[in-house]
C-alpha cells in the first residue's frame, strides 16, 4: 500500500480546478494533486512534477506547486502544524502566478 499524504480541500480548489482551469491542463492538475498526495516525495523533498516550494518573501509558510510551469497555473498548499497532512488554499490562475504576494494578501483570510 501506498505511503499517503492527506489532503484538505476546505476552500474547494479541486471542485474550483475543474471549473476554471483550461481543458489542456486538467489532467496535469491531477497529476500534480497525485504528486501532493505521494508521501515519500515529502520525506524524500523530490518534487518532479510540482517543483513544489516554499513561497519566499512573505512570513507564513506557504508553498506553491506548479500545474504548469510555462502556463503559469499554479496550487498554493500549507502544512498543518504537526505535517500530518496538506492543506488546498488556493488555485492560481497563469496570468495571475507572477503577482503571487498580491494574490495571498487579497485572500488573506485562507492562510495562517
Amino acid at each position: 500500500m501506498a505511503d499517503i499524504k492527506k489532503l484538505l480541500d476546505e476552500y474547494g480548489i479541486i471542485l474550483e480546478g475543474t471549473q476554471i482551469l483550461p481543458k489542456e491542463f486538467k489532467m496535469k492538475f491531477l497529476e500534480a494533486l497525485a504528486e501532493l498526495e505521494d508521501n515519500s516525495c515529502h520525506k524524500k523533498r523530490n518534487f518532479s512534477k510540482t517543483r513544489l516550494h516554499k513561497i519566499t518573501g512573505i512570513t507564513q509558510a506557504i508553498y506553491r506547486a506548479d500545474i504548469d510551469k510555462i502556463s503559469g497555473w499554479r496550487i498554493h498548499v500549507q502544512y498543518n502544524k504537526p505535517n500530518e497532512y496538506l492543506v488546498l488554499k488556493d488555485i492560481i490562475k497563469g496570468q495571475d502566478h507572477d503577482e503571487v504576494l498580491k494574490v495571498i494578501k487579497s485572500k488573506k483570510n485562507r492562510y495562517n
